[in-house]
């Protein structure tokens, strides 16, 4: 698969450096030099998502990618997500608009209704109007793509009539997809979107989101729109070898899978959870060889023409994440375009 897109996603999760964790501001210049090595080592992405929480440092992808777009020359520039729900879509397209110019048309916007809750009450939605606030703003965010005077009526912003938005991208169509977590219902609006499909698939066997996948086709050619490669995303990391990656990732990726769990009602990791999923389910943590199978084995089975790899999560050393995306560029990568192509 010549044409399989490999990239890298990471929340800016704030990294340790000689035991203790640091600050938001380092954490997100970190994230600036993890994707000036990826674009160096010829990775296809760099995806940041939006949070609003104190492990993570990133609440505007875009600002971080206009960063990045300033010292790269080749790598797409993706969020992964901006929460469109909780943000205004002509501003969220005039951002990455703007990061387009900047990159020389390097930008993609991938849109999502997140998985926390933080940016609802943070900048006044209600909770309660959780699905309508997505399913307008996409339609509306869908309208400004075309980049014509638009207008536009909904319950959950001000109507547009004739409204132009500015900046124009280059290319007359900024790159958009639509994450989603595993809910048909966002799957079939994609596809009557004519999106292309993001999938994020966090634990458990890859092949439980072929249906997913085949449902996105047959709604897009049922909408008579277009059925675009599907992508996927995936938490994992690489180091030396498999027992190096497994250690140094655990302990803190356990601190902050709990921290969350807490939240949501779930139990305590533990240790013989987290080995069964890395050897059956979907993180993808090992050598480079281990992860790079395991992603070849994940893009075979779902026919996926994207994988993008989560490579932080959690306080993971700052040198440690250095290397696994050194590992992951020059390495992992090659690796899974050759078991693909043999």
């Amino acid at each position: 698969m010549a044409d399989l897109v490999l990239g890298l996603d990471t929340f800016g999760d704030v990294p340790e450096e000689s035991g203790k964790p640091v600050s938001h501001a380092a954490a997100i210049r970190q994230v600036v030099d993890e994707a000036v090595l990826a674009d160096e080592l010829g990775v296809d992405v760099i995806a940041l998502g939006e949070h609003h929480r104190p492990e993570y440092s990133i609440s505007s992808p875009e600002t971080v990618l206009a960063a990045i777009a300033a010292r790269t020359s080749r790598i797409r520039l993706a969020s992964g997500v901006t929460v469109l729900s909780s943000d205004d879509p002509v501003r969220v397209f005039q951002r990455f608009a703007t990061v387009d110019a900047l990159s020389g048309g390097r930008a993609q916007a991938i849109l999502g209704r997140g998985s926390f809750t933080e940016s609802f009450p943070l900048f006044g939605y209600d909770l309660s109007d959780y699905d309508v606030l997505f399913e307008e703003k996409l339609d509306l965010f869908v309208k400004l793509l075309d980049e014509k005077p638009v207008t536009w009526s909904g319950t959950t912003r001000a109507a547009l009539q004739d409204a132009d938005v500015f900046p124009k991208t280059d290319s007359g169509r900024l790159d958009a997809w639509v994450g989603v977590g595993g809910s048909p219902q966002s799957v079939v609006r994609t596809a009557r979107h004519g999106l292309p499909l993001m999938l994020a698939i966090i634990g458990g066997s890859p092949s439980r989101f072929l249906p997913y996948i085949d449902l996105y086709r047959r709604a897009a050619e049922q909408f008579g729109t277009v059925a675009h490669p599907v992508g996927m995303h995936s938490p994992g990391f690489v180091a030396d070898t498999d027992e190096e990656a497994k250690e140094v990732f655990y302990p803190t990726y356990k601190i902050m899978r709990d921290r969350i769990g807490a939240l949501r009602g779930w139990p305590p990791l533990r240790r013989a959870e987290f080995d069964a999923e890395v050897a059956n389910g979907s993180m993808y943590i090992g050598s480079p060889e281990t992860v790079a199978r395991k992603i070849a084995a994940a893009v075979g089975t779902l026919g996926v023409g994207r994988f993008d790899m989560i490579y932080s999560a959690g306080a993971q050393p700052v040198s440690a994440r250095m290397r696994a995306v050194e590992l992951f560029g020059s390495k992992v990568a090659p690796m899974v375009r050759d078991l693909l192509a043999g």
